[in-house]
């Protein structure tokens, strides 16, 4: 299974869409604290739209009570990272959980966490006009990197509310 983990996050739009993403692709969302809001935020549940209640997400008082309860392959997304995230092979054909853990918005996964797994840290490739992506701009382009590796699971293909033959009508 896939798994998203927010290091303390601290903005509550971003986490919001990161719910939304989570239930898009049927991917388990890790919250490690401290937020930076609290969960039921007006904003969070407006980020989220109605899609909150179908959100399989758990919520940790620190990185290593996540680390006591999840067992699993940790890639660490940090703009230090020296590899990008396309060179790993997630078609995890051995079933482990991967667990995808990006920092808070504002300093990232600290850099004692970072220095014990070096070997799974990675970034996002960019120009150095910027420090970083958006933080749900970059679990949305992870996780579908990770789904399309894994032929998109059991995603649907098709639309099913207007019918995958709407343009043909």
């Amino acid at each position: 299974m896939n798994h998203i983990v927010l290091f303390e996050p601290e903005i509550p739009q971003n986490t919001g869409n990161i719910m939304r993403t989570c239930v898009a692709t049927d991917t388990k969302l890790h919250l490690i604290k401290p937020l930076g809001f609290v969960i039921d935020d007006a904003h969070l549940k407006r980020s989220a739209v109605n899609y909150i209640d179908k959100l399989d997400y758990e919520i940790y008082e620190n990185f290593e009570d996540f680390k006591n309860k999840n067992k699993g392959i940790y890639y660490y997304f940090t703009r230090y990272g020296h590899k990008p995230h396309t060179s790993f092979d997630y078609s995890n054909k051995s079933r482990e959980n991967l667990y995808f853990i990006f920092g808070k918005e504002s300093t990232g996964i600290p850099k004692e966490i970072l220095q014990t797994d070096l070997e799974h840290c990675m970034r996002i490739p960019m120009t150095g006009n910027v420090r970083a992506l958006n933080l749900s701009n970059s679990v949305a382009i992870v996780i579908y990197e990770v789904l399309r590796q894994q032929d998109y699971n059991d995603l649907l293909r098709e639309e099913t509310i207007k019918g995958a033959d709407y343009l043909e009508r």
